[in-house]
């Protein structure tokens, strides 16, 4: 029986293209359903709902590490230096600004800030509580606020500054002279305030087109909820460990033979996802006589 469900027409001419490369989630459980349980399968009998649990947890670990999962939003960075965290945000991969040329040029985290909680003190500096006893918190701390009004140039000329001390009368020794290599850059920094759920980035940014790339767990939203029929089988292994895990006396080998199974099938998604092209590594090792400057 096909899998298409729709003629090359209405392919073309919808919205929805490119998803006959993945499965669906329901396809998923119905087909581990029919093809892994029954009596005469090595698992007896299994609740749909459990199968489902152990299919969205192989979707999640599946798109953090395995299948290219990554989503991007592009926008402008508004007067206040801040943004909020995508809806279905997990973990960053990148952050970029685009330039006229239509190029995205990398921003790195900023090494020496963070985004603490401020907490809330009276005249004497004594904390402030609510009436169930917490500590009050502040919208916003003061060194989001002095980061957000710096800039990269600020950064690198304050880290040189305060490494230029002399000792005694010895004023060279202990000197670096020109820029620390890991706050050399003229793109700008960012800090992630995971408690609230924001960016926020340094003045030089104000008013550019910023790109993330962030990772996400694929279960917000019934569309996320898909693989990559590169990884289907990795998927199925993964749903048959945990349920077998999970029941009482069962033999070990039978729980490691499925382990060794679900790693291998891992394994050979990650191969199939990765891509490799044999003319992209020819290209790139043309370049291997090149001298790279420390």
């Amino acid at each position: 029986m096909a899998l298409g469900t729709q003629t090359p027409k209405e392919y073309y001419e919808g919205s929805n293209k490119g998803n006959y490369q993945y499965i669906t989630a329901t396809d998923i459980i119905n087909n581990f359903i029919v093809s892994q349980v029954g009596d005469d399968k090595i698992i007896k009998s299994a609740k749909r709902a459990e199968v489902a649990f152990h299919a969205q947890r192989g979707i999640q670990e599946l798109n953090y590490d395995t299948v290219n999962s990554l989503k991007t939003q592009e926008f402008e960075l508004p007067p206040s230096l801040s943004v909020d965290l995508p809806h279905d945000f997990v973990s960053y991969v990148k952050i970029t600004y685009v330039d006229d040329a239509g190029v995205e040029r990398a921003i790195k985290p900023a090494p020496l800030s963070s985004a603490p909680a401020s907490v809330l003190q009276d005249d004497n500096y004594n904390y402030l509580f609510d009436a169930d006893g917490n500590v009050l918190i502040g919208s916003e701390s003061t060194t989001v606020s002095r980061f957000q009004k710096s800039s990269s140039d600020n950064v690198q000329r304050d880290n040189i500054d305060n490494l230029e001390e002399g000792y005694g009368y010895n004023v060279d020794f202990g000197k670096r002279y020109g820029l620390n290599p890991q706050l050399a850059t003229k793109t700008g920094f960012f800090i992630i305030d995971d408690t609230n759920g924001i960016i926020s980035f340094s003045s030089d940014l104000k008013s550019k087109t910023l790109v993330l790339k962030y990772i996400s767990d694929g279960l917000f939203a019934d569309g996320d909820m898909r693989i990559h029929k590169f990884a289907e089988e990795a998927i199925y292994k993964f749903i048959a460990h945990g349920i077998i895990t999970a029941k009482a006396n069962v033999p070990e080998y039978q729980v490691n033979r499925l382990k060794k199974e679900k790693r291998a099938a891992i394994r050979s998604a990650k191969l199939r996802l990765a891509n490799i092209s044999i003319e992209d590594l020819t290209q790139i090792m043309r370049g291997k006589s090149q001298q790279i400057k420390h």
